[in-house]
């Protein structure tokens, strides 16, 4: 009887939660009732926080959602998102990193490019968005996607304008895949180096790519390091573990500090390229094999950070790992530069950073469906790609089924690639669609493309652009 009666319980919360898009603005059709009173009307939201910034109003709150779309009377739990209020007459953003939400006012380009409100959220199972307890089984791409649908839902009655997703790395494809999943929500999505791993065990795109990025000299550089470094396994192994046992570091989920030495030693040049650019390698040293075991050290714990395959550093990103470990993917790439008596393990696989007791399995069809949507069915959709970032390396392209949508690639730029940074023709038409898009854009933009510019001012406080380092330096 108790156990029929908490079913029924948990089923009429998320019964009162659903499709309440216009119980916002129910109260005071004439827009009257303080934003803060309208979103806290919304069933299900409540507040963290609010934290003042010039010109807008911004909020930390949590959001009801079933552990499970498809069966919501298994339970619920809270998810974190925020929102950037500026004016319900302006366009919205819905902004994730695929990562955890920041609780510090940030802009997104498109929220710049179209001066509008921006919603985030952060992805389920980063904490402390995850169900207690957690059923990792309920971790995948359509209950992420269904999280947003919901979101959407409840928060359109009050920002019912047109709306654009987007998001970089894992939240440009957290972006794709809701557009797959929920293709009439948004009005446009803008996906930043968002990878595209259609077949995981079909790599060799990486191994061209870092075969030719940048310059011959600056790959020698840094594979002269990477290299030294596996040479020197021996005495940087003893500093890494007097660094471990000062920082309180341990290796139970990759299973030793040899294994976590080497992931680490591995990801050096893919970390390079993702979050420096070529002018950068000037900070490499020139001739590996006659720099100090400190040099060597200090260049590979500042790209890679020999705290990441601890237990630690791990942790934040099970969720991440799961995922690529069961449908995202993760990349495998050679390392001709080495010698194959210095490597042990090779590029290790998602599995050895998740702990044992969570179970995985791949799931090789989900990238495949999402591609394939996306080549046929992309509809108001921007893929904006780094030439140098090695995860543009396999990107999504459009084909003849697509509508209004564009690949572009910014010369130069790292995984931090953006609209500012493409070609001057190519920034102007994308800012162009996006304005489109998200309906602001004038009539001298849609006569002359060419004419397009940001709406709202740069405020370099707002608008300061953080590479994503939380698909850290390799999945």
């Amino acid at each position: 009887m108790r156990k029929a009666l908490r079913w029924l319980l948990a089923l009429t919360v998320l019964i009162s939660t659903l499709g309440t898009a216009g119980a916002a603005t129910a109260a005071d059709a004439a827009g009257t009732t303080d934003i803060k009173d309208r979103l806290l009307s919304i069933p299900g939201m409540s507040l963290v926080e609010e934290k003042p910034y010039t010109g807008y109003r911004f909020f930390v709150l949590n959001y009801t959602q079933p552990i499970d779309h498809r069966k919501p009377s298994k339970g619920t739990f809270q998810q974190r998102i925020t929102v950037l209020h500026k004016d319900v007459s302006r366009p919205t953003v819905f902004f994730t990193s695929g990562y955890n939400v920041s609780t510090t006012p940030r802009r997104s380009e498109p929220t710049q490019i179209v001066d509008g409100n921006q919603v985030s959220l952060e992805y389920r199972f980063f904490t402390p968005s995850r169900p207690a307890p957690a059923d990792w089984s309920k971790l995948d791409i359509r209950q992420a996607a269904d999280d947003q649908h919901r979101v959407f839902k409840a928060l359109k009655g009050i920002y019912s304008k047109k709306w654009i997703s987007t998001g970089g790395s894992k939240g440009g494809m957290t972006a794709t895949y809701y557009e797959r999943f929920h293709p009439r929500d948004m009005d446009g999505v803008v996906a930043y180096v968002a990878p595209n791993d259609v077949v995981n065990k079909e790599d060799s795109a990486y191994d061209r790519f870092f075969a030719r990025v940048g310059t011959e000299e600056c790959r020698d550089r840094l594979n002269g390091v990477q290299r030294e470094a596996l040479v020197r396994r021996e005495p940087l192994e003893k500093k890494y573990a007097a660094f471990a046992q000062d920082n309180g570091l341990t290796f139970t989920t990759i299973g030793s500090l040899d294994k976590a030495f080497e992931a680490t030693v591995l990801d050096y040049v893919w970390g390079f390229w993702q979050y420096s650019l070529l002018s950068d390698c000037d900070q490499i040293p020139a001739d590996a094999k006659k720099a100090t075991d400190e040099e060597i050290w200090d260049s590979v714990d500042t790209i890679s950070g020999f705290s990441a395959y601890a237990d630690q550093g791990l942790t934040t990103y099970t969720p991440y790992y799961y995922q690529a470990g069961t449908q995202l993917g993760a990349p495998t790439i050679r390392f001709p530069h080495v010698e194959k008596q210095y490597i042990r393990y090779g590029y290790q696989p998602p599995r050895n950073f998740v702990p044992r007791d969570i179970p995985m399995r791949f799931q090789p069809s989900a990238m495949r469906d999402i591609d394939t949507w996306v080549r046929h069915n992309a509809r108001h959709m921007l893929f904006v790609n780094g030439q140098n970032d090695p995860w543009s390396a396999e990107p999504f392209r459009v084909g003849k089924g697509a509508k209004d949508s564009y690949v572009m690639t910014a010369p130069g730029m790292n995984h931090g690639a953006n609209v500012a940074g493409l070609v001057p023709e190519q920034k102007a038409l994308a800012t162009a669609r996006i304005l489109d898009w998200a309906g602001v854009a004038s009539s001298t933009v849609q006569a002359d493309p060419q004419a397009a510019r940001p709406l709202a001012k740069f405020d370099a406080k707002l608008d300061k652009r953080d590479v994503q380092r939380e698909m850290t330096l390799r999945p």
